[in-house]
């Protein structure tokens, strides 16, 4: 029994030891099959042509193609560019069988446009405009294979890169064919000079601010009174394009869909903020900045976007609205898509998709702050800066493409994650709310009413409704205007508030107001309470022009009484600093009172606010909010205004050499004399200015004397000719936000 179990197992393993001799000599064919023949061809290298190609595609000013260690190109889909291939041997086309494969994202695949394959065959384009083609150039020779190759204009945007096949045309000796990768890193960028492109713009002017312009302003400060920021947005410095794709990794935008503006400037709406996937900003609106930069103290893009790449790819501490804003102008110009930094001013935040902002009084006409809902208080933002982004949208019915607003700053979730639009004006402007994305949330931002209610024991729900205010909600929108360059003052500023709504008052304006309330089940509601009340006193809260950092300033309402009886009014006026958001910091000053009007009598109140009242209280922004309060006695009538101002501080000047050259030592002196009675303590200057100098932030040992002048010196060399900008902004412990910008025009060097 044992022997005959010994010989079952020996013939068992000659049966195992036999097959494995099979399978290996099966493989070791197959191996030899899968050989190139020794006559196939074989790619030494490749020629990109990196500053040629920049230059037709409109990509020469990115410091990418001027690496002198690692040149990149970088390229617009939509068009043609030239590739050198050199072979072992001289390339004969009837001989040879080339073909392209340009791969993109984690898992290439033709079916989902992340692969390409071009066979090498033809000297003219044979396909159509929305596939990969090649054709052979004329000025092919010897081992040298030239190439121009077009991308379609729906190509994903982004890295690809490139694998190379080569074999023989005759397949009868071998289908096998030599593999060349190469790891170069191929920029694709949108093109907005492709008619084909999705994000095409018909206007140079505009594609020139749009798109290729590195610097500008975003505007800030309270309306009618708003002053331009002037921002270094450095799209073409080396660190932006990896971290722009980087940014829509982070946000999970499908490699699929990166050929769609759509989906990609949403994922940077996500990405730049740092709430769901740790992107690039973090926000903060308290006034604390000690462990990080405070928002104020930023010049330009691209200091932040070093500061987050040093830092491990970790949050940049901190930002606000208009610092979102700009960094999602510079990525998006580096992208390719035409992108504005817009501010609105008196900008709502409806927390309840009511598309009204929400004012609760109690019985006595004092406003409850924070409402009776904490968890979801409306409010009211001096200014809200976001983006405009210039696209098609296929995606929606025929009409609404064009300038789509999007919204990096942290504020509402939309679809789980803190991102916003992009939403078209077109659709805002109608009122069509039920649009993707996010429309309702933009339409009150612009086109809110404001609604003030008072407590009434009467009502189903313990309030009902004093006054609807239908004009108060985005007064004005703006941006840089294309084209023009203004250092000392804002004459290149555009209001584009016709672009997100109709004149207020108008029939159209009040027709998008209904159409977006029948679009949204919790405005109607808001639109059904009703009350009348007596109103025959009329109250004017006087609105503050313009006040400097040392003056005094008046809080002054006029009253009058058009009844035929007497009336008693009490009255509250006060002043308080606020952050820019509305949200209040410090009481600066009060005073109430009650008095008798005779019938038609007229009378002023005033609270008399002085600087050495309000300047130790003032806080970024300078923002003060005037606010007063009226109530009849003898009607109930009750009566609020309010109005917002900024307190104006001086100007930094900023002089340079009349000749300024490339690669030549040139300085820049920065000056300002401090409006204050007291020295300005532990100073720093934030130097910017794109192809001038790379960011930097100088300490300022000395103080600054209390109304005394400061002065500070610095030496740099230009880099690219051109017109370039210096943007700066000085900042201490008592004075902050003192900025400045100069144009410089940067000569050639003399041959």
């Amino acid at each position: 029994m044992a022997a005959t179990a010994t010989g079952y197992n020996n013939w068992l393993n000659s049966l195992r030891t036999d097959y494995a001799r099979t399978i290996e000599r099966r493989r070791l064919d197959e191996a030899e099959a899968e050989k190139p023949p020794t006559s196939a061809n074989k790619v030494d290298r490749l020629h990109w042509y990196i500053k040629d190609n920049a230059k037709t595609h409109k990509t020469i000013k990115f410091d990418l193609v001027h690496d002198q260690k690692a040149a990149k190109p970088v390229l617009r889909r939509g068009q043609a560019f030239y590739l050198a291939i050199r072979f072992h041997n001289d390339f004969d086309v009837t001989k040879d069988r080339v073909i392209l494969n340009f791969k993109f994202g984690h898992k290439p695949a033709v079916q989902k446009g992340t692969m390409a394959v071009i066979v090498v065959e033809n000297d003219k384009f044979t396909k159509t405009k929305s596939d990969w083609d090649c054709r052979i150039d004329p000025g092919s020779r010897g081992k040298d294979l030239v190439l121009q190759v077009y991308i379609p204009a729906a190509a994903m945007v982004g890295i690809w890169h490139l694998d190379i096949r080569s074999g023989l045309q005759d397949l009868s000796q071998g289908r096998a064919m030599n593999l060349y990768s190469d790891d170069t890193d191929c920029f694709v960028l949108f093109n907005p000079w492709c008619k084909d492109d999705a994000v095409y713009l018909d206007d140079e002017t505009k594609r020139e601010e749009y798109v290729i312009n590195d610097k500008g302003k975003v505007y800030v400060g309270a309306y009618k009174k708003s002053r331009g920021r002037p921002w270094a947005y450095g799209q073409f410095d080396d660190v932006v394009l990896p971290v722009a794709v980087y940014i829509l990794e982070l946000s999970r935008v499908a490699d699929s869909e990166r050929g769609n503006p759509v989906q990609v400037v949403r994922g940077v709406s996500a990405g730049v903020n740092d709430t769901d996937e740790e992107g690039i900003l973090q926000g903060r609106w308290d006034g604390e900045y000690s462990d990080g930069v405070a928002p104020f103290k930023w010049t330009g893009s691209v200091r932040i976007l070093e500061d987050f790449v040093k830092n491990g790819y970790k949050p940049v501490k901190y930002g606000q609205c208009w610092v979102f804003s700009a960094v999602v102008t510079t990525i998006c110009r580096a992208l390719g898509i035409p992108c504005r930094s817009v501010t609105n001013f008196v900008s709502a935040h409806d927390t309840n998709s009511s598309l009204t902002i929400d004012k609760f009084f109690n019985k006595e006409g004092k406003e409850i702050e924070g409402g009776p809902d904490q968890d979801n208080y409306d409010s009211i933002w001096n200014f809200h800066v976001w983006n405009d982004v210039w696209m098609a949208r296929n995606d929606l019915p025929p009409g609404y493409g064009g300038w789509q607003a999007i919204d990096a700053t942290p504020q509402e979730a939309s679809d789980h994650k803190m991102q916003c639009g992009p939403v078209s004006l077109q659709a805002i402007r109608r009122g069509d709310i039920g649009l993707n994305y996010d429309a309702p949330f933009v339409f009150a931002e612009v086109n809110a009413d404001v609604m003030h209610w008072g407590e009434d024991p009467n009502s189903n729900w313990g309030w009902s409704r004093m006054k609807m205010n239908q004009y108060h909600i985005g007064r004005q929108i703006l941006t840089k205007c294309p084209g023009v360059e203004d250092d000392v003052g804002d004459k290149d500023q555009e209001d584009v508030l016709s672009d997100y709504k109709n004149e207020e008052g108008t029939e159209a304006e009040r027709l998008a107001v209904h159409n977006a309330i029948r679009g949204s089940n919790r405005a109607q509601q808001y639109y059904d309470y009703k009350k009348d009340i007596k109103e025959d006193v009329f109250f004017d809260l006087i609105e503050i022009d313009k006040i400097s950092i040392g003056d005094q300033f008046q809080v002054k309402v006029v009253i009058r009484n058009d009844s035929d009886s007497t009336r008693k009014v009490s009255a509250y006026l006060s002043a308080q600093s606020i952050y820019y958001t509305g949200v209040n910091v410090s009481l600066i000053k009060k005073a109430e009172g009650t008095f008798v009007l005779q019938p038609q009598e007229s009378r002023d109140v005033a609270l008399t606010v002085k600087y050495n009242e309000y300047w130790k209280k003032l806080v970024e922004q300078c923002m003060v909010k005037i606010y007063a309060i009226c109530r009849v006695q003898e009607t109930g009538q009750t009566w609020t205004e309010e109005d917002d101002f900024q307190i104006e501080k001086p100007k930094l000047q900023i002089e340079t050499a009349e000749d300024v050259i490339v690669r030549k030592q040139c300085e820049a002196t920065f000056s300002f004399t401090n409006p204050l009675d007291v020295p300005l303590t532990e100073g720093q200057l934030s130097v910017d200015g794109a192809g001038l100098m790379r960011p930097r932030v100088i300490k300022i040992e000395n103080d600054v004397p209390a109304k005394g002048l400061f002065t500070h010196t610095i030496n740099f060399l230009p880099r690219i000719h051109g017109e370039r900008k210096i943007i700066a902004s000085f900042n201490s412990k008592e004075l902050f936000d003192i900025a400045g910008a100069k144009s410089v025009i940067v000569q050639k060097p003399p041959q």
